[in-house]
């Protein structure tokens, strides 16, 4: 079932840039932004092949997908500045318990946004699942639009710039990359997971300690 979709929207992509060159990389990785499901290693190792090939030209592209980038992160920038911090707490008092949250979670998370954010934006931007959705909570902060753009534009043109490298040195093997792609997400949710258990067990134990008191 995936398997066809993943092959259209490759399609899709591939047509997209060859179609309209630097514009059109930028376009792909503006949707990829906004839409997290459109695979970015499907876009830029693509643009590297091609710019090896001598169709386009390897800074151009790079420059093309971190302009693409960081205008889809700009949108979510300011769904996250309308969404706000009172829309997200109500969510909480009403589903938190769900969720095992709490809106003393939320504080902790906007505290920590508040003195961390410049790094979280920028190590964000490299890393799967979560690259797009940090935005987010950027907006949520109201974190400054200047250090915002600088942090995104500098994070972003790192990962586009490594993905392009790769196709370019993969060359007509570029998809290859997608598998290293993959096995890096992989990591990433791995470590995820045990984050998750032990944010659960840490909120379940003293409950059930309760309960046998």
């Amino acid at each position: 079932m995936l398997a066809p979709l993943l092959e259209f929207v490759r399609t899709v992509i591939q047509d997209t840039i060859l179609t309209l060159g630097y514009v059109g990389i930028a376009i792909v990785m503006f949707a990829e932004n906004v839409f997290p499901p459109i695979p970015s290693e499907l876009v830029m190792p693509f643009a590297g092949w091609l710019s090896r090939d001598g169709k386009m030209d390897l800074i151009s592209s790079i420059v093309a997908g971190t302009a693409g980038t960081v205008a889809g992160a700009v949108v979510l920038y300011y769904l996250g500045l309308v969404a706000d911090e009172p829309i997200i707490r109500r969510f909480v008092r009403a589903y938190g318990r769900f969720w095992l949250l709490s809106e003393g979670d939320v504080d902790r998370t906007l505290a920590f946004f508040a003195k961390h954010g410049a790094s979280v934006v920028f190590f964000g931007r490299m890393i799967p699942l979560i690259r797009s959705l940090i935005s987010i909570p950027a907006g949520m902060n109201r974190m400054p639009m200047l250090p915002f753009l600088a942090y995104t534009t500098l994070g972003s043109a790192i990962w586009t710039a490594a993905l392009t490298l790769g196709g370019w040195v993969l060359g007509e093997n570029w998809e290859a990359i997608i598998g290293i792609v993959n096995t890096y997400e992989r990591v990433f949710v791995a470590v995820g997971v045990v984050a998750l258990v032990v944010f659960a067990v840490q909120r379940i134990a003293p409950r059930l300690r309760a309960a046998r008191t």
